[in-house]
């Protein structure tokens, strides 16, 4: 049995964050100086993916409490849920990976682990949110059945009853 070339963890003081770079300078940025402060804060919690080889930081993405306004949904999907006026849901506020480890899956590989993450904590939540930063993101999340919502196109929702099937059902078959 081959040892896995990736290590999804939550991200701490012993991982170096300084030499990541994934090429948008605004991801960088947040990841090399405010993550640990939102985790310490409970704003967000961050995961990372580590090469197993090299110890170095191959990805991460950050996850926090939102919500959906119902009005932001698609009318046939509003009509099988309930008339609150919005919905729990968890945000995926950044999700990058390092140059170095570009191209090699990791991108759906972290979007499995928020899955696998959001389906075992306890509170309920109907969606993974995410608010994509350019035309390229957006087609990055679509590729893995994220929807716009209404009348904002960039800012994308996927039902985890869908991600559940997608994602989990594929993968633990």
């Amino acid at each position: 049995m081959t040892e896995a070339p990736f290590r999804l963890a939550p991200l701490g003081a012993e991982h170096d964050r300084g030499s990541f770079h994934c090429g948008a300078e605004p991801l960088d940025r947040y990841f090399q100086t405010q993550a640990t402060q939102d985790i310490r804060r409970r704003i967000a919690n961050c995961f990372v993916a580590v090469d197993v080889a090299s110890g170095q930081l191959a990805a991460y993405y950050t996850i926090a409490a939102a919500s959906i306004p119902l009005v932001d949904l698609p009318p046939e999907e509003v009509k099988r849920l309930p008339r609150y006026p919005t919905l729990p849901a968890v945000r995926i506020g950044r999700l990058a990976v390092d140059q170095r480890f570009q191209d090699r899956g990791l991108g759906g590989a972290l979007l499995v682990d928020a899955t696998r993450r959001t389906l075992q904590s306890p509170p309920a939540v109907y969606a993974l949110l995410v608010d994509a930063k350019n035309d390229q993101a957006v087609a990055f999340y679509q590729r893995y059945l994220f929807r716009p919502a209404v009348g904002q196109p960039r800012t994308l929702y996927l039902p985890l009853a869908t991600a559940q099937k997608v994602f989990l059902d594929k993968t633990e078959r």
